[in-house]
Protein backbone atom coordinates (compact mmCIF):
# COMPACT_ATOMS: atom_id res chain seq x y z
CA UNK A 1 0.00 0.00 0.00
CA UNK A 2 1.15 3.53 -0.76
CA UNK A 3 0.95 6.29 1.84
CA UNK A 4 -2.08 7.70 -0.02
CA UNK A 5 -3.75 4.29 0.37
CA UNK A 6 -3.11 4.42 4.11
CA UNK A 7 -4.66 7.90 4.28
CA UNK A 8 -7.74 6.66 2.45
CA UNK A 9 -8.01 3.55 4.64
CA UNK A 10 -7.75 5.68 7.79
CA UNK A 11 -10.41 8.08 6.54
CA UNK A 12 -12.73 5.26 5.46
CA UNK A 13 -12.62 3.83 8.96
CA UNK A 14 -12.14 7.09 10.83
CA UNK A 15 -14.83 9.35 9.32
CA UNK A 16 -17.81 7.31 10.61
CA UNK A 17 -16.06 7.01 13.98
CA UNK A 18 -15.50 10.77 14.04
CA UNK A 19 -19.13 11.33 13.07
CA UNK A 20 -20.29 9.06 15.88
CA UNK A 21 -18.04 10.83 18.38
CA UNK A 22 -19.28 14.23 17.25
CA UNK A 23 -22.91 13.14 17.47
CA UNK A 24 -22.19 11.83 20.98
CA UNK A 25 -20.65 15.16 21.95
CA UNK A 26 -23.51 17.13 20.42
CA UNK A 27 -25.79 15.37 22.88
CA UNK A 28 -23.79 17.09 25.63
CA UNK A 29 -23.73 20.35 23.67
CA UNK A 30 -27.52 20.21 23.37
CA UNK A 31 -27.82 19.72 27.13
CA UNK A 32 -25.48 22.66 27.77
CA UNK A 33 -27.20 25.03 25.32
CA UNK A 34 -30.72 24.26 26.50
CA UNK A 35 -29.90 24.44 30.20
CA UNK A 36 -27.98 27.65 29.48
CA UNK A 37 -31.17 29.09 28.01
CA UNK A 38 -33.07 27.90 31.07
CA UNK A 39 -30.82 29.52 33.71
CA UNK A 40 -27.19 30.12 34.76
CA UNK A 41 -27.51 28.04 37.95
CA UNK A 42 -28.93 25.13 35.99
CA UNK A 43 -26.18 25.53 33.39
CA UNK A 44 -23.46 25.39 36.07
CA UNK A 45 -25.15 22.43 37.78
CA UNK A 46 -25.59 20.38 34.60
CA UNK A 47 -22.01 21.20 33.54
CA UNK A 48 -20.80 19.96 36.93
CA UNK A 49 -23.12 16.93 36.95
CA UNK A 50 -22.29 15.97 33.38
CA UNK A 51 -18.55 16.12 34.12
CA UNK A 52 -19.12 14.00 37.24
CA UNK A 53 -21.12 11.43 35.24
CA UNK A 54 -18.57 11.22 32.45
CA UNK A 55 -15.77 10.80 34.96
CA UNK A 56 -17.43 7.56 36.09
CA UNK A 57 -18.41 6.55 32.54
CA UNK A 58 -14.86 7.01 31.30
CA UNK A 59 -13.54 4.67 33.99
CA UNK A 60 -15.94 1.98 32.74
CA UNK A 61 -15.06 2.71 29.11
CA UNK A 62 -11.56 1.33 29.57
CA UNK A 63 -12.71 -2.28 29.42
CA UNK A 64 -14.94 -1.64 26.41
CA UNK A 65 -12.07 0.07 24.59
CA UNK A 66 -9.81 -2.90 25.35
CA UNK A 67 -12.15 -5.00 23.21
CA UNK A 68 -11.32 -2.94 20.11
CA UNK A 69 -7.67 -4.02 19.49
CA UNK A 70 -8.48 -7.57 20.63
CA UNK A 71 -11.34 -7.90 18.11
CA UNK A 72 -9.24 -6.21 15.39
CA UNK A 73 -6.42 -8.70 15.88
CA UNK A 74 -8.74 -11.71 16.13
CA UNK A 75 -10.65 -10.70 12.99
CA UNK A 76 -7.37 -10.25 11.10
CA UNK A 77 -6.71 -13.94 11.90
CA UNK A 78 -10.33 -14.90 10.97
CA UNK A 79 -10.86 -16.11 14.53
CA UNK A 80 -14.63 -15.59 15.01
CA UNK A 81 -14.64 -17.52 18.27
CA UNK A 82 -12.12 -15.16 19.88
CA UNK A 83 -14.08 -12.15 18.61
CA UNK A 84 -17.18 -13.48 20.35
CA UNK A 85 -15.35 -14.41 23.57
CA UNK A 86 -13.66 -11.07 24.24
CA UNK A 87 -16.71 -8.98 23.30
CA UNK A 88 -19.06 -11.05 25.44
CA UNK A 89 -16.78 -10.87 28.47
CA UNK A 90 -16.29 -7.15 27.86
CA UNK A 91 -20.06 -6.83 28.28
CA UNK A 92 -19.90 -8.92 31.45
CA UNK A 93 -17.30 -6.58 32.95
CA UNK A 94 -19.44 -3.59 31.92
CA UNK A 95 -22.45 -4.99 33.78
CA UNK A 96 -20.41 -5.62 36.93
CA UNK A 97 -18.86 -2.16 36.79
CA UNK A 98 -22.24 -0.43 36.40
CA UNK A 99 -23.64 -2.20 39.46
CA UNK A 100 -20.63 -1.25 41.57
CA UNK A 101 -20.67 2.49 40.80
CA UNK A 102 -24.38 3.27 41.31
CA UNK A 103 -23.85 4.47 44.93
CA UNK A 104 -21.53 7.18 43.61
CA UNK A 105 -24.55 8.77 41.92
CA UNK A 106 -26.92 8.24 44.84
CA UNK A 107 -24.60 10.11 47.23
CA UNK A 108 -23.38 12.70 44.72
CA UNK A 109 -24.61 15.73 46.69
CA UNK A 110 -22.52 14.82 49.74
CA UNK A 111 -19.50 14.19 47.51
CA UNK A 112 -19.87 17.53 45.71
CA UNK A 113 -20.32 19.41 48.99
CA UNK A 114 -17.19 17.72 50.36
CA UNK A 115 -15.41 18.97 47.23
CA UNK A 116 -16.29 22.55 48.20
CA UNK A 117 -19.04 23.24 45.66
CA UNK A 118 -21.80 25.79 46.19
CA UNK A 119 -24.70 24.10 48.06
CA UNK A 120 -27.34 25.28 45.57
CA UNK A 121 -25.31 24.06 42.57
CA UNK A 122 -24.49 20.77 44.33
CA UNK A 123 -28.19 20.18 45.07
CA UNK A 124 -29.29 20.74 41.45
CA UNK A 125 -26.38 18.65 40.15
CA UNK A 126 -27.38 15.84 42.50
CA UNK A 127 -30.97 15.91 41.21
CA UNK A 128 -29.52 15.57 37.71
CA UNK A 129 -27.22 12.70 38.69
CA UNK A 130 -29.87 10.71 40.56
CA UNK A 131 -31.57 10.23 37.19
CA UNK A 132 -28.68 10.44 34.72
CA UNK A 133 -26.70 7.94 36.81
CA UNK A 134 -28.89 5.12 35.48
CA UNK A 135 -27.43 5.90 32.03
CA UNK A 136 -24.20 4.26 33.18
CA UNK A 137 -25.63 0.81 32.34
CA UNK A 138 -26.39 1.38 28.64
CA UNK A 139 -23.53 3.89 28.42
CA UNK A 140 -20.80 1.40 29.37
CA UNK A 141 -22.30 -1.48 27.38
CA UNK A 142 -22.65 0.52 24.18
CA UNK A 143 -18.92 1.37 24.34
CA UNK A 144 -18.13 -2.34 24.17
CA UNK A 145 -20.53 -2.85 21.28
CA UNK A 146 -19.08 0.20 19.52
CA UNK A 147 -15.58 -1.29 19.82
CA UNK A 148 -16.83 -4.65 18.56
CA UNK A 149 -18.60 -3.21 15.52
CA UNK A 150 -15.89 -0.69 14.64
CA UNK A 151 -13.14 -3.33 14.74
CA UNK A 152 -15.25 -5.47 12.37
CA UNK A 153 -15.44 -2.60 9.86
CA UNK A 154 -19.01 -1.67 10.81
CA UNK A 155 -18.49 1.90 12.09
CA UNK A 156 -21.40 3.34 10.08
CA UNK A 157 -24.05 1.83 12.35
CA UNK A 158 -22.39 3.55 15.31
CA UNK A 159 -22.73 6.87 13.52
CA UNK A 160 -26.39 6.26 12.61
CA UNK A 161 -27.22 5.19 16.19
CA UNK A 162 -25.71 8.35 17.66
CA UNK A 163 -27.45 10.55 15.11
CA UNK A 164 -30.76 8.99 16.13
CA UNK A 165 -29.84 9.54 19.77
CA UNK A 166 -29.00 13.18 19.08
CA UNK A 167 -32.45 13.83 17.60
CA UNK A 168 -34.16 12.10 20.54
CA UNK A 169 -32.06 14.00 23.06
CA UNK A 170 -32.85 17.39 21.54
CA UNK A 171 -36.57 16.63 21.42
CA UNK A 172 -36.72 15.34 25.01
CA UNK A 173 -34.68 18.30 26.28
CA UNK A 174 -37.02 20.78 24.60
CA UNK A 175 -40.08 19.04 26.04
CA UNK A 176 -38.85 18.23 29.55
CA UNK A 177 -36.49 21.08 30.48
CA UNK A 178 -38.97 23.82 29.54
CA UNK A 179 -42.25 21.94 29.98
CA UNK A 180 -43.37 22.11 26.36
CA UNK A 181 -46.27 20.11 24.84
CA UNK A 182 -47.97 19.93 28.22
CA UNK A 183 -45.07 18.13 29.93
CA UNK A 184 -43.91 19.20 33.42
CA UNK A 185 -41.15 21.81 33.54
CA UNK A 186 -38.27 19.78 35.02
CA UNK A 187 -35.17 21.91 34.35
CA UNK A 188 -31.98 19.94 35.04
CA UNK A 189 -33.97 16.77 35.78
CA UNK A 190 -35.46 16.99 32.28
CA UNK A 191 -31.94 17.02 30.80
CA UNK A 192 -31.14 13.92 32.87
CA UNK A 193 -34.19 12.03 31.60
CA UNK A 194 -33.27 12.98 28.03
CA UNK A 195 -29.75 11.64 28.58
CA UNK A 196 -31.07 8.33 29.93
CA UNK A 197 -33.48 7.88 27.04
CA UNK A 198 -30.73 8.65 24.54
CA UNK A 199 -28.31 6.08 25.94
CA UNK A 200 -31.02 3.42 26.02
CA UNK A 201 -31.93 4.05 22.39
CA UNK A 202 -28.33 3.85 21.16
CA UNK A 203 -27.56 0.69 23.13
CA UNK A 204 -30.69 -0.98 21.74
CA UNK A 205 -29.80 -0.11 18.14
CA UNK A 206 -26.22 -1.41 18.47
CA UNK A 207 -27.28 -4.59 20.30
CA UNK A 208 -29.92 -5.45 17.68
CA UNK A 209 -27.47 -4.81 14.85
CA UNK A 210 -24.73 -6.90 16.48
CA UNK A 211 -27.19 -9.77 16.97
CA UNK A 212 -29.20 -9.70 13.74
CA UNK A 213 -27.42 -7.84 10.93
CA UNK A 214 -26.24 -9.75 7.89
CA UNK A 215 -22.65 -10.85 8.41
CA UNK A 216 -22.90 -10.33 12.18
CA UNK A 217 -25.12 -13.31 13.03
CA UNK A 218 -22.18 -15.67 12.48
CA UNK A 219 -20.54 -14.32 15.64
CA UNK A 220 -23.59 -15.42 17.75
CA UNK A 221 -22.64 -12.72 20.23
CA UNK A 222 -25.55 -13.20 22.62
CA UNK A 223 -25.99 -16.97 22.32
CA UNK A 224 -25.54 -18.58 25.74
CA UNK A 225 -24.57 -15.15 27.05
CA UNK A 226 -24.82 -16.38 30.65
CA UNK A 227 -21.84 -18.71 30.24
CA UNK A 228 -18.71 -17.37 31.99
CA UNK A 229 -15.36 -17.44 30.20
CA UNK A 230 -12.68 -16.88 32.86
CA UNK A 231 -9.79 -16.80 30.38
CA UNK A 232 -11.43 -14.16 28.18
CA UNK A 233 -12.46 -12.10 31.21
CA UNK A 234 -8.85 -12.15 32.40
CA UNK A 235 -7.57 -11.07 28.96
CA UNK A 236 -10.00 -8.17 28.68
CA UNK A 237 -9.41 -7.11 32.28
CA UNK A 238 -5.63 -7.29 31.94
CA UNK A 239 -5.63 -5.03 28.89
CA UNK A 240 -8.53 -2.88 30.05
CA UNK A 241 -7.67 -1.81 33.59
CA UNK A 242 -4.63 0.30 32.56
CA UNK A 243 -6.78 1.93 29.85
CA UNK A 244 -9.47 2.62 32.45
CA UNK A 245 -7.02 4.23 34.87
CA UNK A 246 -5.40 6.24 32.07
CA UNK A 247 -8.80 7.58 31.04
CA UNK A 248 -9.66 8.24 34.69
CA UNK A 249 -6.43 10.16 35.17
CA UNK A 250 -7.21 12.35 32.17
CA UNK A 251 -10.91 12.79 32.94
CA UNK A 252 -10.07 13.43 36.57
CA UNK A 253 -8.03 16.50 35.72
CA UNK A 254 -11.07 17.98 33.99
CA UNK A 255 -13.16 17.28 37.08
CA UNK A 256 -10.40 18.86 39.18
CA UNK A 257 -10.47 21.98 37.01
CA UNK A 258 -14.26 22.06 37.26
CA UNK A 259 -13.99 21.98 41.06
CA UNK A 260 -11.30 24.70 41.09
CA UNK A 261 -13.43 26.89 38.80
CA UNK A 262 -16.30 26.37 41.24
CA UNK A 263 -14.09 27.79 43.99
CA UNK A 264 -13.68 30.97 41.94
CA UNK A 265 -17.43 31.48 41.29
CA UNK A 266 -20.64 30.29 39.63
CA UNK A 267 -20.19 32.53 36.57
CA UNK A 268 -16.66 31.24 36.05
CA UNK A 269 -17.89 27.67 36.45
CA UNK A 270 -20.59 28.24 33.82
CA UNK A 271 -18.08 29.79 31.39
CA UNK A 272 -15.67 26.93 32.00
CA UNK A 273 -18.42 24.39 31.30
CA UNK A 274 -19.22 26.05 27.98
CA UNK A 275 -15.57 26.34 26.92
CA UNK A 276 -14.95 22.71 27.88
CA UNK A 277 -17.97 21.63 25.83
CA UNK A 278 -16.64 23.46 22.76
CA UNK A 279 -13.13 22.06 23.06
CA UNK A 280 -14.56 18.58 23.68
CA UNK A 281 -16.48 18.84 20.41
CA UNK A 282 -13.38 19.54 18.32
CA UNK A 283 -11.46 16.91 20.30
CA UNK A 284 -13.87 14.21 19.14
CA UNK A 285 -12.23 14.31 15.72
CA UNK A 286 -8.99 13.16 17.33
CA UNK A 287 -10.83 10.52 19.36
CA UNK A 288 -12.29 9.08 16.15
CA UNK A 289 -8.89 9.12 14.43
CA UNK A 290 -7.32 7.56 17.51
CA UNK A 291 -9.84 4.69 17.39
CA UNK A 292 -9.10 4.17 13.70
CA UNK A 293 -5.38 4.16 14.53
CA UNK A 294 -5.97 1.53 17.23
CA UNK A 295 -7.78 -0.78 14.79
CA UNK A 296 -5.27 -0.34 11.95
CA UNK A 297 -2.27 -0.66 14.27
CA UNK A 298 -3.81 -3.78 15.84
CA UNK A 299 -4.24 -5.44 12.45
CA UNK A 300 -0.68 -4.63 11.39
CA UNK A 301 0.69 -5.79 14.74
CA UNK A 302 -1.13 -9.14 14.53
CA UNK A 303 0.52 -9.75 11.13
CA UNK A 304 4.00 -8.62 12.29
CA UNK A 305 3.82 -5.89 9.63
CA UNK A 306 6.17 -3.20 11.00
CA UNK A 307 6.07 -1.10 7.82
CA UNK A 308 2.26 -1.24 7.75
CA UNK A 309 2.24 -0.14 11.40
CA UNK A 310 4.52 2.80 10.62
CA UNK A 311 2.42 3.92 7.67
CA UNK A 312 -0.83 3.60 9.63
CA UNK A 313 0.68 5.76 12.40
CA UNK A 314 1.92 8.43 10.00
CA UNK A 315 -1.45 8.62 8.24
CA UNK A 316 -3.37 9.04 11.49
CA UNK A 317 -0.92 11.62 12.87
CA UNK A 318 -0.98 13.68 9.67
CA UNK A 319 -4.77 13.83 9.67
CA UNK A 320 -4.80 14.75 13.35
CA UNK A 321 -2.22 17.50 12.76
CA UNK A 322 -4.31 19.05 9.96
CA UNK A 323 -7.32 19.06 12.28
CA UNK A 324 -5.34 20.76 15.05
CA UNK A 325 -4.26 23.57 12.72
CA UNK A 326 -7.83 24.17 11.57
CA UNK A 327 -9.33 24.17 15.07
CA UNK A 328 -6.67 26.53 16.45
CA UNK A 329 -7.69 29.11 13.83
CA UNK A 330 -11.38 28.50 14.60
CA UNK A 331 -11.02 28.86 18.38
CA UNK A 332 -8.94 32.03 18.21
CA UNK A 333 -11.02 33.85 15.60
CA UNK A 334 -14.53 32.87 16.76
CA UNK A 335 -14.12 32.53 20.54
CA UNK A 336 -16.74 35.11 21.54
CA UNK A 337 -19.50 34.06 19.11
CA UNK A 338 -19.02 30.39 20.01
CA UNK A 339 -19.44 31.08 23.74
CA UNK A 340 -22.45 33.30 23.00
CA UNK A 341 -24.34 30.40 21.43
CA UNK A 342 -24.71 28.80 24.85
CA UNK A 343 -26.12 31.76 26.81
CA UNK A 344 -29.63 33.25 26.70
CA UNK A 345 -29.39 36.68 24.98
CA UNK A 346 -31.50 38.20 27.78
CA UNK A 347 -29.37 36.81 30.63
CA UNK A 348 -27.81 39.69 32.63
CA UNK A 349 -24.59 37.69 33.06
CA UNK A 350 -24.24 36.98 29.33
CA UNK A 351 -21.43 39.50 28.64
CA UNK A 352 -19.46 38.38 31.67
CA UNK A 353 -19.74 34.70 30.73
CA UNK A 354 -18.71 35.43 27.12
CA UNK A 355 -15.65 37.42 28.25
CA UNK A 356 -14.46 34.69 30.62
CA UNK A 357 -15.23 31.85 28.21
CA UNK A 358 -13.55 33.53 25.23
CA UNK A 359 -10.32 34.00 27.20
CA UNK A 360 -10.39 30.30 28.11
CA UNK A 361 -10.79 29.30 24.46
CA UNK A 362 -7.61 31.16 23.52
CA UNK A 363 -5.71 28.95 25.99
CA UNK A 364 -7.68 25.97 24.67
CA UNK A 365 -6.23 26.57 21.20
CA UNK A 366 -2.80 25.62 22.58
CA UNK A 367 -4.38 22.93 24.75
CA UNK A 368 -5.77 21.27 21.58
CA UNK A 369 -2.27 20.54 20.24
CA UNK A 370 -1.10 18.81 23.42
CA UNK A 371 -4.34 16.88 23.92
CA UNK A 372 -4.41 15.62 20.32
CA UNK A 373 -0.82 14.40 20.62
CA UNK A 374 -1.46 12.35 23.72
CA UNK A 375 -4.72 10.76 22.53
CA UNK A 376 -3.21 9.75 19.18
CA UNK A 377 -0.22 8.19 20.95
CA UNK A 378 -2.57 6.33 23.29
CA UNK A 379 -4.57 4.96 20.34
CA UNK A 380 -1.46 3.65 18.63
CA UNK A 381 -0.12 2.11 21.83
CA UNK A 382 -3.43 0.32 22.47
CA UNK A 383 -3.20 -1.13 18.98
CA UNK A 384 0.05 -2.88 19.96
CA UNK A 385 -1.44 -3.87 23.34
CA UNK A 386 0.81 -1.55 25.33
CA UNK A 387 -1.32 -0.01 28.09
CA UNK A 388 0.46 -0.25 31.46
CA UNK A 389 3.41 2.11 30.92
CA UNK A 390 1.22 4.75 29.20
CA UNK A 391 -1.00 4.63 32.29
CA UNK A 392 2.02 5.46 34.48
CA UNK A 393 3.00 8.30 32.16
CA UNK A 394 -0.55 9.66 32.31
CA UNK A 395 -0.86 9.61 36.09
CA UNK A 396 2.50 11.35 36.56
CA UNK A 397 1.98 13.94 33.82
CA UNK A 398 -1.60 14.81 34.72
CA UNK A 399 -1.58 14.61 38.50
CA UNK A 400 2.00 15.19 39.62
CA UNK A 401 2.49 18.06 37.14
CA UNK A 402 -0.69 19.26 35.39
CA UNK A 403 -3.15 19.66 38.29
CA UNK A 404 -0.63 21.23 40.73
CA UNK A 405 0.52 23.62 37.99
CA UNK A 406 -3.09 24.59 37.26
CA UNK A 407 -3.80 25.20 40.94
CA UNK A 408 -0.70 27.34 41.49
CA UNK A 409 -1.14 29.37 38.31
CA UNK A 410 -4.89 29.80 38.71
CA UNK A 411 -5.32 30.51 42.42
CA UNK A 412 -2.19 31.55 44.42
CA UNK A 413 -0.72 33.37 41.40
CA UNK A 414 -4.10 34.89 40.53
CA UNK A 415 -4.31 33.96 36.85
CA UNK A 416 -7.83 32.63 37.36
CA UNK A 417 -9.36 30.28 34.80
CA UNK A 418 -6.61 30.90 32.24
CA UNK A 419 -4.03 29.72 34.79
CA UNK A 420 -5.99 26.57 35.58
CA UNK A 421 -6.20 25.72 31.87
CA UNK A 422 -2.50 26.55 31.36
CA UNK A 423 -1.67 23.89 33.95
CA UNK A 424 -3.65 21.37 31.88
CA UNK A 425 -1.60 22.28 28.81
CA UNK A 426 1.63 21.56 30.67
CA UNK A 427 0.49 18.15 31.91
CA UNK A 428 -0.95 17.05 28.57
CA UNK A 429 2.13 18.18 26.63
CA UNK A 430 4.43 16.13 28.84
CA UNK A 431 2.16 13.09 28.51
CA UNK A 432 2.08 13.48 24.71
CA UNK A 433 5.87 13.65 24.47
CA UNK A 434 6.42 10.59 26.68
CA UNK A 435 3.78 8.44 24.97
CA UNK A 436 4.80 9.37 21.43
CA UNK A 437 8.42 8.56 22.25
CA UNK A 438 7.35 5.17 23.62
CA UNK A 439 5.34 4.26 20.51
CA UNK A 440 8.13 5.13 18.11
CA UNK A 441 10.55 3.20 20.32
CA UNK A 442 8.30 0.12 19.96
CA UNK A 443 8.12 0.73 16.22
CA UNK A 444 11.93 0.90 15.91
CA UNK A 445 12.30 -2.40 17.75
CA UNK A 446 9.61 -4.01 15.57
CA UNK A 447 11.45 -2.92 12.44
CA UNK A 448 14.74 -4.21 13.78
CA UNK A 449 13.32 -7.69 14.37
Amino acid sequence: MTFADHIRATLKLGLPLIGGQLAQTFVGVTDTIMTGWYGVEELAAVALGSTYFHLILILGMGFGLAVMPMVAQASARDDARQVRRVTRMGLWIGLAFSALVMPVFWYSEAILLAAGQDPVIASIASEYLMIAGWSIWPGVLLITLRSHLSALDRPNIVLYAWLGGLVLNAALNWILIFGNLGAPELGARGAAIASLGTHLLIFTILALYAARAQGMRDYTLFARFWRPDPQAIAEVFRLGWPIALTLLAEAGIFMATMIMMGWIGTTELAAHGIALQIISTTFMIHIGLSSAATIRAGRAWSKNDAEGLAQAARAALLLSGITVAATIVLLITLAGPLIGLFVDPTDPLRDQIITIGASLLVVAAIFQLADAGQVMALGLLRGVKDTTVPMIYAVISYWAIGVPAGYVLGLPMGWGGEGIWAGLVVGLAIAAALMMARFFGILRRARAT
